[in-house]
């Protein structure tokens, strides 16, 4: 018998006794010991009841006052094939976020129905989660069977009907169990009231249920949750959550394409690791210094995540707020995050009627199939080929508003076709007299970005170079000005001005960048899009005299604090650690200053021609 842990998630409608079924489950399996039981037993004469099963999850006084299930409990019981992992989900409609949690983790599910009661709004709402969660394996326990006498007319009409709305969305379960977890009839013992039900009880039934391939037998993907330094090397970090990694492995790192080799397995006090798989958080060094930061993942060379700014999913939402179409989120998938619009709520489904209808808005509680497009590009999976990569969250005010699974998704790029450059960089070479290329100045706001680019551009003219100067508050005002100063917004500002100047320096120009992009790993990703055209220049004049300057006011507005993120007071600066020059614009006056960068930029990309030191 395998001692990994099958997860089974129970739902169904509030009171149809999905928690007393579980405590039913635990002691007819042999899963409490005797203190528990006598516990329960105590608990349950308080209450001036017989043993009562369901206080063994509900064990939160709202829950025991009200006789709800609130939250997703997790409990353990053995059948005769498996160990299980039962997650008792709440049924009351007020705590579907909660069901929609216990599922998401689930392989399979056994959903309970009440004879009496029979089919609901709530039920079929629960039902039609399952199948966009991607559930397939289900077990239906008609309970309370004792309520309608054990009627096996009864049970049939229920079963076909059950059937008929779980074949409508995809599903069949495996089994139709008749049973009575009150009393224990037809869950691990088979009942002697049922004598016309010839199937399983609901132990066997659950056996039968086929896993999920495991975690470790799904393609590679490890969604990198930090970047360290480890002397000159970079270690990314990070679990595992489908997959196997060695040594040796060529490896993907998406969105961006970069490829390198598992150098090492980091494993700080321990010896050295050879691999790691599904479940296993690792420390990661490649053989080639790439760029990598947190919301990255990393797959196979053969078998990458999907790049999209695209998706199609179905959606869940939770917000007492509708979601309304055109409306801008907050997207959580892994470690990733970024901002993304609703482009359109192509069909709301009525999970009673199973029809549906585009919409303008998402109301409470409701599913839709949405279409959303992220500010910038992911790396994803379809939920039918990954699960664990296939599903994420919006967020809203910062709570979770909603759930999805991706259904479909536009590989970036993939309506895009590559037209070659007329010209060869050689050839532009041939044509200008110097090549193209980017001098990326980077400091505290004051240290002389923008006043030593504008000088610098002019000298190269000077000297027969032609250069253009990308000031970062011109491109605020202009290509970037929708984006604002949060984490996310900063990292794509520095992409967009690498872009920008990786194709002037393509056409031949010397692109001269005043820029702050305080992070490190931001210049480090720009440098990788330019390429060896690039060259880092640190204008290294420190806080005190950039304060002192304030040629802008900032300063003074961030020290009032009516200027929130600014670069040095209220966020961060990491001054570069190998830049190809450092000027100490505190120390230097502006005509030395103009004239390290001119030797520098024509040395790079004029070789030195006709250098003369500045008028």
């Amino acid at each position: 018998m395998s001692d990994v842990s099958f997860p089974v998630v129970i739902v169904g409608h509030v009171d149809h006794g999905k928690s007393t079924l579980v405590g039913r489950l635990l002691h007819d399996t042999g899963a409490l010991p005797p203190a528990r039981i006598a516990a329960l037993r105590e608990q349950s004469a308080k209450r001036g009841l017989d043993l009562e099963f369901s206080f063994l999850l509900d064990s939160l006084q709202l829950e025991r006052d009200q006789g709800i299930t609130v939250d997703a409990a997790q409990v353990w019981f053995r059948g005769a094939a498996r160990r299980y992992a039962v997650l008792d989900a709440p049924g009351h409609a007020e705590f579907l976020r909660n069901m929609v949690t216990g599922a998401a983790q689930a392989e399979a599910a056994v959903l309970v129905l009440d004879a009496e009661q029979g089919l609901g709004e709530q039920t079929r709402r629960h039902v039609y989660l399952l199948s966009v969660l991607g559930v397939s394996g289900v077990v239906v326990a008609v309970n309370k069977m004792d309520r309608v006498g054990w009627s096996q007319e009864r049970f049939l009409a229920l079963e076909a009907e059950l059937r008929g709305y779980l074949s409508s969305l995809g599903l069949a379960p495996t089994h139709v169990v008749p049973l009575s977890a009150r009393h224990g009839q037809n869950v691990v013992e088979r009942g002697a009231d049922s004598p016309w039900y010839e199937g399983p009880t609901l132990i066997e039934a659950l056996d039968t249920l086929p896993p999920r391939p495991r975690p470790t037998e799904l393609p590679l993907r490890l969604p990198v949750q930090d970047v360290y330094r480890l002397g000159d090397r970079r270690v990314l970090v990070g679990r595992i959550e489908t997959g196997r990694l060695a040594l040796g492995d060529e490896l993907r790192l998406s969105p961006g394409g970069r490829q390198a080799r598992v150098l090492s397995l980091e494993n700080w006090g321990g010896p050295p690791r050879e691999a790691a798989e599904a479940g296993e958080s690792v420390a990661v060094v490649l053989d080639r210094d790439v760029f990598a930061e947190r919301g990255q993942v990393l797959g196979t060379a053969e078998n990458p995540s999907i790049e999209s700014h695209a998706l199609t999913v179905r959606l869940f939402w939770l917000d007492p707020e509708p979601l309304r179409q055109g409306e801008r989120l907050t997207l959580r998938h892994g470690t990733a995050e970024t901002r993304a619009a609703v482009e359109a709520i192509e069909a709301v489904i009525d999970v009673d009627a199973l029809t549906s209808a585009p919409a303008s808005q998402l109301e409470r509680n409701m599913v839709a199939r949405a279409r959303l497009r992220a500010r910038r590009p992911l790396a994803l999976d379809a939920h039918g080929t990954n699960p664990r990569t296939g599903r994420g969250v919006l967020v809203r005010n910062h709570r979770i508003v909603g759930g999805f699974v991706v259904e479909h998704l536009e590989p970036a790029g993939s309506n895009l076709t590559a037209v070659a450059a007329p010209l060869s960089a050689e050839e532009r070479a041939r044509a200008n007299g110097h090549r193209g290329g980017v001098i990326w100045l980077t400091g505290l706001s004051g240290s002389g970005k923008s006043t030593l680019g504008t000088r610098l551009v002019r000298e190269l003219a000077n000297h027969g170079v032609q250069a253009t100067l990308l000031d970062g508050d011109n491109l605020r005002g202009g290509l970037n000005r929708d984006l604002g100063f949060r984490a996310e917004d900063r990292a794509e500002n520095v992409r967009r001005t690498a872009e920008v100047s990786a194709l002037l320096a393509d056409a031949g120009l010397v692109a001269v960048v005043a820029l702050i992009s305080p992070l490190a790993a931001h210049r480090a990703q720009a440098r990788e899009t330019v390429g060896e055209r690039f060259r880092e220049v640190y204008l290294a004049a420190d806080l005190a005299t950039c304060e002192g300057r304030d040629p802008k006011g900032l300063y003074r507005r961030a020290r009032e604090d009516r200027l929130a993120d600014f670069t040095g007071i209220s966020a961060p600066y990491e001054a570069p650690q190998a830049a190809d020059l450092v000027l100490d614009t505190g120390r230097l006056n502006e005509h030395e200053s103009t004239e390290g960068l001119l030797r520098l930029a024509l040395q790079a990309f004029a070789q030195g021609r006709g250098y003369r030191q500045v008028a």
